[in-house]
């Protein structure tokens, strides 16, 4: 039971509306159970040592195991005694511990979480704005905090760019244009076919004259003994 015994009745409805806000907004991924006001239906830990926070967060799975708590707190319960007894209770159950407290009531919280040494999951702030009740979440602890996935992607470049080696001057080698890299990789299959080879042509005879020529000389000859034979 809260060391807080009697909340003023404003207080009182106002808590137990956020704590109704949170166990819809919860129940997307867990099994809620909640114990407003002064109900306690849904224990932590075995009696009689048994804690009855405001939210119970439980797995889907047939087990319900425990997998976080929930507290609210208004403007009068954010108090040393209350830290002391509830907040360092609920931050030693290992699981996730949830404390949701008004705006005004921020910087009070986190001096109370560092003086008593009281970790918590996440500590959230609600406050009106007109009809509807808003959750701001102001501190996460680092074991809670979610790993990022697109970090691992954008590192994987960046090392390989850096495990390239660079000239020593320090000036950076010119990438190939695709024009020249398409060329380099199109040459080989555009070698040439080889020509077939040529046919020789015949060699053109030669024409003789001097054979047609001879026959006459030789008749002149012969006319000529003739004629000396005669005289």
């Amino acid at each position: 039971m809260s060391p807080i015994l009697v909340r003023p009745v404003r207080e009182q409805l106002e808590h137990d509306r956020v704590i109704r806000l949170l166990q819809a907004r919860y129940k997307r991924k867990f099994e809620v159970g909640i114990n407003p006001g002064n109900e306690q239906a849904f224990p932590v830990g075995i009696a009689p040592n048994a804690w009855f926070p405001d939210l119970v967060l439980q797995s889907t799975e047939r087990s319900h195991k425990l997998v976080g708590i929930v507290e609210v707190e208004t403007a009068e319960s954010v108090n040393n005694l209350e830290a002391m007894s509830q907040w360092g209770a609920f931050s030693k159950l290992r699981v996730p511990f949830h404390l949701y407290v008004p705006q005004s009531m921020i910087d009070p919280a986190r001096r109370l979480c560092q003086d008593l040494q009281i970790s918590i999951s996440e500590v959230w702030m609600y406050h009106m704005l007109g009809d509807q009740m808003r959750f701001t979440l102001v501190q996460r602890a680092q074991g809670s905090e979610p790993k990022p996935r697109a970090t691992a992607a954008v590192a994987r470049p960046a090392a390989a760019a850096a495990a390239r080696p660079r000239p020593a001057n320090g000036a950076r080698p010119a990438a190939p244009s695709a024009r020249t890299s398409r060329t380099a990789a199109a040459r080989p299959a555009r070698r040439a076919a080889p020509a077939p080879a040529r046919k020789a042509k015949p060699a053109a005879k030669s024409k003789t004259t001097r054979p047609a020529a001879r026959p006459a000389a030789r008749k002149k000859t012969s006319g000529s003994s003739r004629s000396q034979k005669r005289k």
